[in-house]
């Protein structure tokens, strides 16, 4: 019978980080077709601009405001 076991606290933090990153990425290049004369950075700096601090915490700021 095989155990399941839940990865360590440290690697779920990274995959979390790594996803909130990939996240605002994809966010910025969606942005880019919307507005092709501004630089990709620019539009990804703007995003990251919503919420202070970690990644994780932009990435929420984008969500919530996705939902308003």
């Amino acid at each position: 019978m095989a155990i399941n076991r839940t990865p360590p606290l440290d690697e779920r933090i990274r995959a979390t980080c790594a996803e909130a990153e990939a996240f605002v990425d994809a966010k910025a290049a969606e942005l880019k077709k919307q507005f092709e004369g501004l630089p990709v950075a620019m539009l990804r700096r703007d995003l990251t601009n919503k919420a202070p601090g970690c990644v994780c915490k932009q990435a929420l700021a984008i969500l919530a405001g996705s939902k308003q």
